[in-house]
């Protein structure tokens, strides 16, 4: 079964990513060169079928106007595992550092969490696969095609999950509201890391939230109640990441 990716940055990720199947590209018939040029550069490296339509003709195959003059055929999204996570992290020669999603929805939310999880390093992101959302080509999308370069698995029981990788000396940090969360700030990020985030209107479910070793809350100081939980995920992630010293960073 193929998926329609659209947009420039979402197309191109995917084309340098190494784990898609890619069937072909389309690009619209006029499309200025300069934003063509790395995209057709791309395609080229990985030998894929390149067709230049109207625009018309481009619209009915991404069924979206707002394909930016571009879009993709591919494959269905390679989902991962854990054990790939942990093998990367030590590939890296690396303490693990990883995202999970506690039954957390909407496309943008989650897309916006992977662009961040991907910018900072992060080796994989686990998603319960139970009532939880795909990665889909909007969550691709959102993503700005960070989703591509990310590994992601999907778990039957993300409980079961968080003790396997508390067995492997890996600490889990759940974020959530709850009177007995710690302020950002007061503890220690720097060490093996799973940082957990939950529904954006229920916060982390009740035996989810028990299973951490530590629950965190961003403080905060103005009339708003909280943050989204992709903002308030991206700054914990930012924090982790600037606690190992920023890591690679350019």
């Amino acid at each position: 079964m193929s998926e329609i990716l659209i947009r420039r940055n979402t197309v191109l990720e995917t084309l340098r990513g190494s784990r898609r199947q890619i069937h072909r590209l389309w690009l619209q018939k006029g499309l200025d060169n300069k934003l063509a040029a790395p995209i057709l550069a791309a395609a080229k490296a990985r030998n894929v079928p390149v067709s230049s339509v109207d625009k018309q003709k481009l619209g009915q195959i991404a069924r979206d106007s707002s394909h930016q003059g571009v879009a993709l055929e591919v494959g269905e999204y390679p989902y991962s595992d854990v054990e790939s996570m942990l093998e990367l992290a030590r590939k890296r020669g690396e303490r693990p550092f990883l995202l999970l999603l506690d039954l957390l929805h909407g496309p943008q939310n989650i897309g916006s969490l992977l662009r961040t999880a991907e910018i900072c390093g992060v080796h994989g992101v686990i998603l319960q696969d139970r009532r939880a959302p795909d990665i889909t080509p909007a969550v691709v999308q959102y993503s700005a095609g960070a989703a591509e370069h990310l590994l992601i698995a999907q778990v039957t029981n993300l409980v079961q999950t968080i003790k396997q990788l508390q067995e492997q000396d890996i600490w889990i940090a759940g974020m959530d509201l709850v009177e007995n969360a710690q302020p950002l700030g007061q503890i220690d990020l720097d060490r093996a890391l799973g940082i957990v985030v939950g529904h954006e209107g229920s916060g982390l479910r009740r035996l989810v939230g028990e299973s951490c070793d530590f629950l965190i809350k961003l403080p905060q100081r103005g009339h708003v109640e909280s943050l989204n939980a992709a903002v308030a995920g991206s700054i914990l992630i930012y924090a982790a990441w600037q606690a190992r010293g920023f890591p690679d960073a350019g």
